[in-house]
């Protein structure tokens, strides 16, 4: 089963991460099949971009977002 979920980037207490379609138990920096966003949470206010077209086109592929990237996938429909 493929999630959409975050993967981590960045140094030791520098999270920045990447959005990415995973098979759902692979880790969290593990190898992904689509990258198609990012979320920095350190910026004021927090930056991230996601790829609306690709988030669509992976759900009706029947891939489930985690919580997290449905919570941002709700604000950037806004």
């Amino acid at each position: 089963m493929l999630k959409v979920k975050l993967s981590r980037i960045g140094k030791k207490g520098q999270p920045q991460y990447r959005i990415v379609v995973a098979e759902a138990r692979s880790n969290m920096g593990g190898v992904y099949v689509a990258e198609i966003g990012y979320y920095n949470p350190l910026t004021s206010p927090h930056t991230w971009q996601l790829d609306k077209a690709a988030y669509a086109a992976w759900l009706k592929k029947g891939a489930q977002p985690t919580d997290t990237v449905r919570k941002l996938a709700a604000r950037a429909a806004k």
